[in-house]
């Protein structure tokens, strides 16, 4: 539906995500001037706060986590906002929250960050109190269920009140500006497409590493693991990108159309092609940190760590082995994607063995860094200087573009910046469309019933490691080593 919404309403406003990332990314787009004049933000959840109160609330939220130089007039970003307390497991405060919502001129937009078990009572007090009707259009944050049978239940739930293209199911990877480079990367630069198969291509890796453990999200997380937690979203939507094929036009429809086909093109994962991983005590940058058993203070099955061997079964990609890696605890914080090219079919500097046996060549690779730092670096190979007496010698050297660096004076946005600004104006081309998040679970589910036959338990690793020795195996009886 073409419209900009004047309306903004906040589920969970008073929680992490909402303190964390998105009043940040409210306040950051205000002070650019990309908020229209008339838009409200009205927040609510189960808090007892006066609209006073939740201004004082996101002043401390904005101070916290909002550089100084992104606030702009704060006091004009405050002045937008108000708040009405709910109980979404009742249809008796609906009606109070459509009064404090008012009658959008333009159009309401809905941003939905509550548990799972809230989806269907929300939506069916939004469609009671007259909020689901009409322009109206909703955001939905992760978890979208735990397996493909419950995330139907979801998206059949929110498909009772609110047709697909109204609907916006949010990963916030694909508001990060490297995220969306890749695209960029692939589609705007003659270099890249026409190697961009398996006739050039070897092999790729996609890494999502962090130190942290739990932080407080010991319910959750215990329930969901690794697969759940990162795989079956950020991960396979990365797959996703650095496969589909180009689309006809960069919208909605095309990239997503494209994006569903590899996901339905991968192939169902064999014995052997995982290994899963539970942290033990250790050390991260020095410091001591307990085992995922302490934290959780009883013994678990949960997987803080796994490591897959995917295929993407179609012609680009027919034999090119997409390794996946994922893990709390891990030595670093870093999230990349990595081209490893295919070696040159004949050397020309192979010398003889009296001058050192020629230089040595080393494949291509290109690694695209999507967190901490945004970055592109092409590994080449380059002539050493000197004389060359005992032979040309050649090294690796890597062309680096540091993104900051690279677009001097630009805002280095929060990814839900954009995701909320889209949710707004109404651009569904970095959300998730339903068929995706089915193949996805699809996918999922057929790798934990693999598990569940096998009776597969994690295999334990030192906090601070890069997991399991048998994640490494994975990759080197391949041939292929890790990027680190």
């Amino acid at each position: 539906m073409n419209f900009t919404a004047d309306r903004l309403l906040l589920f969970g406003a008073t929680g992490d995500l909402s303190q964390r990332m998105l009043l940040p990314s409210l306040c950051a787009l205000d002070a650019d001037g990309l908020l229209g004049p008339h838009v409200r933000i009205i927040g609510t959840a189960r808090s007892e706060f006066s609209d006073g109160e939740f201004r004082n609330f996101a002043r401390a939220a904005l101070e916290k986590f909002l550089p100084a130089d992104r606030r702009g007039s704060m006091a004009s970003f405050l002045n937008r906002l108000s708040y009405q307390k709910l109980d979404a497991t009742t249809l008796d405060g609906f009606d109070d929250l459509a009064v404090k919502v008012g009658k959008p001129e333009h159009g309401l937009a809905i941003f939905l960050s509550t548990a799972p078990s809230l989806f269907e009572p929300t939506i069916a007090g939004l469609q009671h109190a007259g909020l689901a009707t009409g322009n109206v259009r909703i955001g939905l944050e992760k978890p979208l269920g735990t397996d493909l049978a419950s995330s139907r239940e979801i998206n059949d739930a929110v498909a009772s009140a609110f047709s697909e293209s109204r609907i916006y199911r949010i990963d916030h990877y694909l508001g990060k500006e490297t995220v969306q480079n890749l695209l960029a990367l692939r589609f705007a630069n003659i270099l890249f497409e026409p190697l961009w198969n398996a006739a050039h291509i070897d092999h790729v890796q996609i890494t999502v590493a962090e130190t942290v453990g739990l932080e407080g999200r010991v319910a959750f997380y215990d329930d969901a693991g690794a697969i759940r937690d990162m795989v079956q979203n950020h991960m396979l939507q990365l797959l996703a990108l650095v496969a589909m094929e180009p689309p006809g036009s960069f919208d909605a429809t095309s990239v997503r159309d494209e994006k569903v086909k590899v996901l339905r093109s991968l192939r169902e994962v064999e014995i052997g092609e995982t290994v899963t991983g539970q942290y033990r005590a250790g050390a991260i940058s020095g410091k001591a940190v307990p085992g995922y058993d302490e934290e959780l203070e009883k013994a678990s099955n949960t997987e803080t760590f796994v490591a897959i061997k995917a295929h993407v079964d179609n012609w680009r990609w027919k034999g090119v082995p997409f390794y996946l890696r994922t893990g709390k605890r891990l030595p670093e914080r870093v999230t990349e994607i990595v081209v490893q090219f295919r070696r040159v079919p004949h050397s020309i500097f192979a010398g003889p063995k009296s001058k050192g046996g020629g230089a040595k060549m080393i494949p291509n690779r290109l690694v695209i860094g999507i967190q901490p730092k945004e970055n592109i670096s092409l590994s080449l190979m380059a002539k050493v200087p000197g004389l060359d007496r005992d032979g040309i010698r050649l090294r690796s050297v890597p062309l680096d573009i540091a993104m900051p660096d690279a677009f001097t004076g630009t805002h280095n946005r929060i990814a839900y910046e954009r995701l909320l600004l889209d949710l707004i104006e109404g651009d569904q081309t970095l959300f998730v469309r339903r068929d995706e998040v089915e193949a996805q679970w699809e996918w999922i589910d057929g790798i934990r019933a693999l598990w569940a036959e096998q009776g597969l338990e994690p295999k334990t690793y030192t906090a601070g490691s890069w997991g399991p020795s048998a994640a490494i195996a994975l990759a080197e009886r391949d041939g292929v080593t890790w990027h680190e």
